[in-house]
């Protein structure tokens, strides 16, 4: 990445403005850490008013500002930037180099100092750190305000996925209370179910967030063992079989002995839930599940392939967002958070591996994740490994 940023030397000496225009007007600097070149627009004052005129009209980046000046001193003029809450980075330069002066300057807000005489090689070191220092400055400023524009949406995402319930619960409680449906107890049964099952999809939201928070915090820790793929895929095919059962979806897997890998077995739990319940629950009443674990020499795979309503191709790019539901006429009744299939892409980062899905629409969708034998993907929770 490039970028130009506007420097403006404030002096009341022309020569002194001038020499430091020259040696720095073709000075390109580089960055290799934060992965940006810099070079700079220059612009001069000759006096503290002038300085503070050019800075309202057009902000600079950094400011080469001498101490003493005519009329404003250069601590006046820092002063006056910084409650003018200025984000450019100013620099003192003075022939009255004292211990005094730079600690003044810094408690007003100065970056740094630079004495008088000094030369080209000096200024340019001093611009290097000053501009590397601004960067990274702005790079967080970009970073925290992304933060605050995802927390945002995040919360107005989970606002709106909890307002429909709510309001259902709440609409099926005042119809008991007010005895809307008659007074045979029997004709509130299924205000009842309904309500339960919204409550249902609330908790699992929930369960989901803190999941998901938990993977992202970096303070879970992972205790990692050798684990059998083929009895977690077992483990969990069982907690969802009364659910297949009452949606006559067949469930089949066919273990082809111990695949074996280092893992946290809550982690597997987690992936297998998230992907035979999401077969379940989209497919086709009466239709099937299929489990398929391929060991491999440093990799593991698992596909889960369903026989449902599957995934159109405009679809299928948004699918492992956060909150990302494929809404349409079949899939209206379905309840979920949205959030199960960025859980799993997290997940399978975290083994170095990735997750895929090949899907057509009314013909079913594959969902397939490889997974590293080996590897924990650095920086993402304490691991302890037994």
């Amino acid at each position: 990445m490039h970028q130009t940023l506007h420097l403006l030397v404030v002096d009341d000496e022309l020569g002194m403005r001038l020499s430091i225009e020259r040696a720095l007007k073709a000075y390109t600097t580089s960055f290799e850490d934060i992965e940006v070149d810099v070079d700079f627009r220059i612009s001069t004052a000759d006096s503290g008013e002038a300085a503070l005129e050019a800075a309202a009209a057009d902000p600079p980046q950094i400011i080469l500002l001498d101490y003493k000046l005519p009329g404003m001193s250069g601590l006046d003029v820092l002063q006056a930037l910084m409650e003018a809450k200025t984000e450019a980075l100013i620099v003192m330069i003075t022939a009255y180099a004292s211990l005094e002066t730079a600690v003044q300057a810094t408690k007003i807000g100065a970056f740094d100092f630079l004495a008088k005489p000094f030369t080209p090689i000096e200024v340019k070191a001093a611009v290097h750190k000053t501009a590397k220092h601004y960067m990274i400055q702005a790079q967080a400023r970009k970073l925290a305000g992304e933060r605050r524009q995802i927390r945002f949406e995040f919360l107005s995402v989970l606002a709106h996925e909890l307002k429909s319930p709510l309001a259902a619960v709440e609409g099926n409680l005042r119809i008991l209370r007010d005895h809307a449906a008659g007074d045979a107890i029997a004709g509130y049964d299924h205000l009842l179910d309904r309500s339960i099952l919204r409550l249902d999809g609330m908790r699992k939201l929930i369960m989901d967030l803190l999941d998901l928070t938990r993977i992202e915090s970096g303070q879970k820790l992972r205790t990692l063992v050798e684990s059998d793929l083929c009895a977690a895929a077992t483990q969990s095919l069982e907690t969802f079989q009364a659910l297949a059962a009452e949606r006559h979806v067949n469930l089949l897997f066919c273990p082809p002995g111990k695949v074996l890998l280092q893992a946290d077995p809550g982690e597997l739990e987690m992936m297998f839930n998230n992907l035979i319940s999401n077969a379940i629950k989209y497919n086709h009443e009466g239709g099937s599940v299929t489990v398929e674990i391929e060991d491999g020499p440093e990799e593991v795979r698992v596909a889960v392939h369903d026989t449902g309503i599957g995934i159109g191709r405009e679809d299928l790019a948004r699918l492992f967002g956060e909150f990302s539901r494929i809404r349409n006429e079949k899939t209206r009744n379905i309840l979920g958070s949205g959030l199960g299939l960025s859980i799993l892409k997290r997940l399978a980062s975290l083994y170095g591996g990735k997750v895929e899905v090949q899907s057509e629409p009314d013909r079913g969708s594959t969902f397939t994740v490889s997974l590293r034998k080996e590897a924990s993907h650095p920086g993402l929770g304490a691991v302890a490994s037994l």
